[in-house]
């Protein structure tokens, strides 16, 4: 809102998960060059071949304007943070790791713009309403205002914003599910001196860590050095939640990263994304229309965080927020899982789980369920259907995203899934 208005008013330029590019336009482009994480694509298409992809799709991010530099610890770094890790039972994936930034990733995106749109017709601001399906087969899609587009195969990458859609879609068709995943936690924001011995070699430390009392999987996600935390608002649902992103030219003092708690429901249940977006309107509902915050201190000793109370505090938040009561919005399990692993990474990062240490909520990941799929990312059940990227639950991040694209188009065309230019 650029200092015109105390609330959020849920503009356009906060709508940072649709649009050219989806979420990457306008997130912190942040590039994680390993299997390890970022998708479930290595299942269809196996490591090798997903290693190779990477460094395709990653050249290709080069061409187009990313910056060359990435990050990547050195052995003896990594070595001693693992063992440290370890010790707490937390799991440390090391990464090479190629950080765009949220304003050079628009120049990126625009370049792939400008060179897509001489090759092929990009409609925007256009809604499919439906696949044409005749004789079991997919032949095209029926946009709102009832025409229809037909070709001899359809790709559907509907993004995050459009997983609602695409379930409705699975239901309809019975496509076959694998499992139903929904991310929920909060951002953590602390001074950028409780990370940087480790921000300095990794860039971004991913974590992953199963909670004592309820055996419960958490992890570290998109962690934002000297970066700045954000409203992301959903206009699919309407709701307004949390995420975070650095600038390469704009600096904050803090580091911000989110914790995310992991769960996959199971039958009867078919609705991981209404649960979690149910929650996330329940902390607007408390924050006005906003984003809650607290301190870990008040979060802990059971109470309602106050202004008067943070800013007597060493953090200065980068985001506008409602102090509150996670307690209120977050379940019990939840809240249990974040403090715990929020004492485990203190071991790593000592000072993380001091009082002062501030908590946004909600951040929540609106995957759609994760389905059965064939090579090539092929629907079995219906013949000329593919799925790639996040909102196909295909993948769970940009690089896997653009490469389970890559997977569906070369199975279309019947080309290897590596060619020799990789």
């Amino acid at each position: 809102t650029n200092g015109r208005s105390s609330v959020c008013v849920n503009c356009d330029s906060c709508s940072v998960v649709s649009g050219w590019g989806g979420a990457g336009s306008a997130s912190d482009g942040k590039l994680t060059l390993t299997t390890g994480f970022g998708g479930n694509l290595e299942e269809n298409i196996g490591e090798i071949a997903l290693e190779e992809l990477i460094e395709m799709v990653d050249r290709m991010f080069v061409e187009y304007g990313a910056d060359p530099k990435f990050y990547e610890p050195g052995s003896d770094v990594t070595s001693a943070t693992i063992r440290k890790a370890a010790s707490v039972g937390l799991k440390i994936l090391p990464a090479r790791i190629r950080h765009i930034g949220t304003d050079a990733s628009r120049k990126v995106l625009n370049n792939m713009y400008e060179d897509l749109k001489q090759q092929c017709d990009i409609r925007m601001n256009t809604t499919v309403e439906d696949l044409v399906i005749e004789n079991g087969r997919a032949v095209g899609v029926r946009l709102a205002d009832g025409a229809v587009l037909r070709a001899g195969h359809v790709i559907v990458a509907p993004g995050r914003e459009g997983a609602p859609w695409l379930d409705t879609l699975v239901t309809k068709l019975n496509i076959p599910i694998a499992s139903m995943p929904v991310d929920i936690g909060i951002r953590v924001e602390v001074p950028d001196s409780i990370c940087e011995d480790l921000t300095k070699h990794f860039y971004e430390v991913k974590c992953l860590y199963n909670t004592p009392t309820f055996d419960d999987r958490c992890r570290t996600f998109c962690m934002n050095p000297s970066g700045f935390v954000v409203h992301e608002y959903n206009k699919a649902h309407d709701l307004v939640t949390v995420n975070g992103h650095s600038l390469k030219t704009v600096k904050s003092k803090n580091t911000n990263f989110a914790i995310l708690v992991t769960k996959n429901f199971t039958q009867p249940f078919t609705d991981p994304i209404g649960y979690a977006t149910h929650i996330a309107k329940l902390a607007n509902m408390l924050a006005g229309g906003g984003i809650l915050l607290q301190r870990l201190g008040d979060l802990r000793d059971g109470r309602r965080s106050t202004w008067s109370r943070i800013e007597r505090g060493m953090i200065i938040p980068t985001a506008k927020a409602e102090p509150g009561d996670l307690s209120l919005v977050l379940p019990h399990r939840y809240l249990t899982d974040i403090v715990e692993f929020l004492d485990a990474l203190n071991a790593i990062m000592p000072g993380v789980n001091q009082n002062d240490t501030l908590l946004y909520g909600v951040e929540i990941k609106l995957y759609s369920l994760r389905l059965k799929l064939g090579e090539g990312l092929r629907v079995p059940v219906i013949d000329g259907l593919h799925m790639a990227g996040d909102g196909a639950g295909v993948s769970r991040g940009i690089i896997q995203a653009a490469a389970s694209g890559v997977v569906a188009a070369r199975a279309i065309l019947g080309e290897p899934l590596v060619t020799a230019r990789e």
